[in-house]
């Protein structure tokens, strides 16, 4: 069973939120505002935010900007994971990964499905790894937000969590570009 050692410290990630959404300004973005509440209340960094538009190339774009930025060691963006037409979040999050983290979708999905029963099967929250970052795309409801933060990344990010957690492994994300 996972526990927190409380004999090591705590070790701040410098997280970057991403909005995707055609329609909503910062100030209506309550989905970003859960996800900079809850890091920020888990002793973690916001490093930038932004909202950007349901474009494929524009969210890939801004992702790649953020992997190569030293000040940011973890993106979350929430909004278009669904299924419609302008739902390309997944797809641009896939256009950059170099390793797509494959259980973290199914661990959502399984989070998600005790809240909102076989509805979950809509979502396509997906995360990964680039350039040394780790990406995480999650719906755009304020809800799939706490849920994915309470019961994966909370944990996941926090350096004392057992057996293993992702901090303890970010320095080693990037070793095969480091290689001779």
């Amino acid at each position: 069973m996972s526990t927190i050692d409380l004999s090591k410290e705590f070790i701040a990630v410098r997280i970057a939120v991403l909005t995707v959404s055609d329609t909503r300004s910062m100030g209506e973005d309550r989905s970003g505002d859960v996800l900079v509440a809850r890091l920020e209340d888990a002793g973690h960094i916001l490093a930038d935010r932004k909202i950007i538009r349901d474009e494929r190339k524009e969210i890939a774009a801004q992702l790649r900007a953020w992997c190569t930025d030293s000040q940011v060691d973890v993106v979350i963006s929430t909004g278009g994971t669904g299924l419609t037409g302008r739902d390309v979040t997944v797809e641009a999050h896939r256009d950059v990964y170099e390793k797509e983290i494959d259980a973290f979708g199914t661990i959502f999905t399984i989070v998600s499905m005790q809240k909102i029963g076989t509805s979950a099967v809509q979502s396509r929250a997906t995360g990964g790894v680039a350039n040394g970052t780790y990406l995480f795309a999650l719906p755009g409801s304020p809800g799939a937000c706490k849920d994915a933060w309470d019961e994966i990344l909370l944990k996941q990010l926090d350096y004392r969590h057992r057996p293993c957690n992702f901090v303890e492994i970010l320095p080693r994300l990037d070793e095969h570009h480091r290689r001779k």
